[in-house]
């Protein structure tokens, strides 16, 4: 009796054992092993080969007049809460506000000295900004000649020197790499001497179309339209600031995505503006301040700072991206904001300025095509 009891103990705790086992199978099986705080990665469709991120105005302190206007610590961290994001990309790309120079250069002179600052970044910052994950800059904009030609020259060998591409000035107006063998073209324009010209609408398309017979993929930035807390909306017409003409934003876009550009993004408000689809192509009218150390005003929607992510299939035509909400604290350094206010204002742009487009803003910052 005292055997067959025993026996029947054993029987009862191998069949439990074996079940337990199966059913550990079973969970290993049909869950993914995740380090508990990863962040989720958003997947693109299978046809969706490349993610790109792209920000706005980028000036990380200056060193003229004086060091003064230079971060604290040498500016090493300025960057460092935003890099976790801008390196989730096939390519990252900026608008670089200034020149990288340590010193010497020409300031510039204004015909408003009232409204005339000039901005010349120690060189090493380059540095950071390749750490933080750039691939690309542009600089086409109203400070890249803050230093005169030796500037120009300067924020060049530098750029090279940390393996940053660039493109903008007058004299080097584009640049082409390759990924994956996917061949990209970049190019970028503003309305300033020494750069590409916004106003030149004509000759913009031809620069694309030559460079979209060389390339499968090509990107256009442009430094245009209004400024101020107040030019949020794209008005469709020619835009004015201090009595410059920072060009018709809206024409200039589509003439490019006519030309064969698949990627168009602003900057040069200072503040963000809607997006737009056009003919499946993203257009990004303003991506405002970034990063502007010292010299900026950032209160209110001035200091407001979107990384947007967009992914693009193999035809170049946009298929969903993300705003990630930054903002501007301290003087200028870049953080997560929890309030998503950057993405209410681009959702809330979006509808009102180009309401029959093709995209949605999520209230999370999802883009998504309707």
């Amino acid at each position: 009796m005292i055997k067959n009891l025993h026996f029947a103990l054993i029987l009862i705790i191998a069949v439990a054992v074996f079940y337990s086992c199966n059913e550990g199978d079973k969970k290993s099986n049909n869950q993914e092993d995740k380090p508990i705080n990863e962040k989720p990665k958003e997947k693109a469709n299978e046809d969706s080969v490349y993610a790109i991120i792209m920000v706005g105005d980028i000036m990380m302190g200056t060193n003229y007049p004086s060091a003064g206007s230079l971060p604290p610590d040498d500016g090493r961290y300025i960057l460092q809460e935003a890099s976790e994001f801008l390196t989730v990309a096939d390519v990252t790309i900026g608008n670089l506000e200034g020149t990288l120079l340590d010193k010497g250069g020409t300031p510039k002179v204004c015909q408003n000295p009232e409204n005339c600052v000039a901005f010349r970044m120690p060189e090493h910052y380059a540095g950071y900004l390749k750490e933080a994950g750039f691939d690309l800059m542009s600089t086409a904009n109203n400070h890249s000649g803050d230093m005169g030609e030796t500037g120009r020259k300067s924020t060049m060998k530098t750029l090279d020197e940390f393996g940053i591409l660039y493109a903008g000035y007058s004299t080097n107006p584009t640049t082409m790499f390759e990924k994956d063998g996917i061949k990209f073209g970049f190019t970028a324009f503003a309305p300033n001497t020494g750069t590409q010209s916004i106003n030149d609408i004509e000759s913009a398309a031809k620069v694309v179309k030559e460079l979209k017979s060389a390339c499968d993929i090509v990107i256009v930035a442009f430094h245009g339209g209004g400024e101020g807390s107040g030019a949020t909306h794209v008005n469709k017409k020619r835009e004015f600031y201090l009595g410059e003409d920072r060009g018709n934003v809206y024409e200039f876009a589509h003439a490019v995505i006519d030309a064969g550009a698949d990627i168009v993004f602003g900057q040069g408000p200072h503040v963000p503006r809607g997006l737009e689809l056009y003919k499946s192509k993203i257009i990004a009218y303003s991506l405002g301040n970034f990063c502007t150390y010292g010299k900026f005003g950032l209160s209110g929607n001035l200091g407001l700072a979107p990384i947007l992510k967009v992914y693009i299939n193999k035809k170049g035509d946009f298929e969903k991206g993300r705003i990630f909400p930054f903002k501007q604290v301290r003087r200028g350094f870049p953080v997560f904001d929890d309030d998503y206010a950057v993405v209410e204002l681009m959702k809330n742009l979006t509808t009102t300025d180009f309401p029959s487009t093709g995209i949605v803003i999520e209230e999370d910052g999802a883009v998504l095509v309707k």
